[in-house]
């Protein structure tokens, strides 16, 4: 079996436009939109424009139809300059996935036609407060009303909540069922019953806005649902087994841009006669970032490749979020100790890196989640 690591000609273009992109565009004002707590609607319009948001739709329905490894490429770019901000445009993938997976062509046309016409995002509507880790315990009630449901319940921690043209969003229809009945239902932005609450005061990825949903007594077509009922814990799980590579694809983007900075700072900043870079305590952390950065970039390839291949990949998604997370949020730490009193500053951009990829430990499955994929993928092999 041949082994080929070279990127196609599109793929380096994908990735020269996407750095490009990251350098002018969004590393300029992420501190900005961090400290305001805003989203940056000026950066996704012009994501918008040069074709990269909402990328993974198909070109039928107006997108690129980006595969998996194309997303790692422009993912690690897009998050070098602001995981905060590139959060935005992963989690409207997010939302767009179980529509791929599960949704007719009607749907499709329907939902997903109306994010390429112009900046418009989708969001994932799964999380709960009292079930975070424990999908399968949904409250959130889907009652069958006529020609439709009635939605009663919340979401928490929804990422494009209150600003998606449609969230996604799983029910249960049988509370005692568990997993077996969930429903997975698009409600469209504006529905009424539907509010959306934004979540103030988070530790890091302020430039993306978080909610809590609320739904009272929301009607939502039975031509809003994806699949059939009881498929929506399934579709679910087979989209985040997809959707957690692009956050290892992230991660990789974090911990490059901590080595970046780190090695930067290390060449101009001087003690003792001369400049830290030449102390082997320093040396030491720059080649351990290095060696955490090139084996999480690799191995987050490898998993996208699986996926694009359609070979079982849940195990190695789970492998590359937990992974490519811990070894950016070390990097994002080490260049903090490198920068010193500095590093402790928002003069420098570091502090910035350790708060946003805290969350990636945590989103699209706690890395304690992944962990028990991982056992069993190994217990049952």
């Amino acid at each position: 079996m041949a082994i080929d690591f070279t990127l196609s000609e599109e793929q380096k273009q994908l990735q020269a436009l996407a750095r490009r992109f990251a350098k002018e565009q969004i590393a300029p004002v992420a501190a900005l939109y961090d400290a305001k707590e805003e989203m940056p609607w000026p950066v996704i319009e012009k994501l918008h424009g040069v074709g990269l948001l909402n990328a993974v739709i198909p070109e039928e329905y107006g997108g690129l139809g980006l595969s998996m490894v194309d997303e790692v490429i422009l993912g690690e770019e897009l998050a070098w300059g602001c995981m905060g901000i590139y959060t935005i445009a992963m989690a409207s993938d997010l939302g767009i996935t179980p529509v791929l997976l599960a949704g007719s062509s009607e749907q499709k046309e329907r939902f997903l036609r109306k994010l390429t016409q112009k900046p418009s995002l989708a969001a994932f509507g799964l999380s709960e407060p009292g079930n975070g880790s424990d999908a399968a315990a949904l409250r959130t009630r889907a009652v069958k009303s006529g020609d439709g449901y009635i939605l009663n319940g919340s979401k928490t921690w929804i990422t494009n909540g209150g600003d998606a043209e449609f969230v996604v969003v799983f029910a249960t229809v049988n509370p005692e069922a568990r997993h077996k009945g969930v429903v997975a239902l698009v409600v469209d932005k504006g529905t009424p019953g539907f509010r959306a609450h934004k979540l103030h005061g988070k530790m890091g990825q302020r430039a993306s806005a978080t909610y809590e949903l609320v739904f009272e007594e929301c009607w939502v077509p039975a031509e809003n649902l994806l699949g059939q009922e009881g498929d929506g814990f399934k579709l679910a799980m087979n989209t985040l087994d997809k959707t957690r590579i692009p956050v290892a694809a992230g991660s990789v983007g974090v911990a490059r841009r901590a080595l970046e900075e780190s090695t930067k700072y290390a060449k101009e900043r001087e003690a003792f006669g001369q400049p830290i870079a030449q102390f082997q305590a320093v040396q030491f952390k720059l080649a351990e970032m290095l060696m955490g950065l090139e084996t999480a970039r690799a191995y987050t390839y490898y998993a996208a490749w699986l996926t694009d291949q359609k070979l079982p990949q849940a195990h190695a998604a789970a492998i590359a979020k937990a992974y490519a997370s811990e070894i950016a949020f070390d990097a994002a730490n080490q260049a903090i100790q490198i920068h010193g009193g500095f590093g402790y500053m928002q003069e420098y951009p570091v502090e910035k890196l350790l708060r946003d990829v805290k969350l990636n430990q945590i989103y699209e499955g706690t890395n304690e989640i992944q962990r028990l994929i991982i056992a069993r993928h190994i217990l049952n092999s």
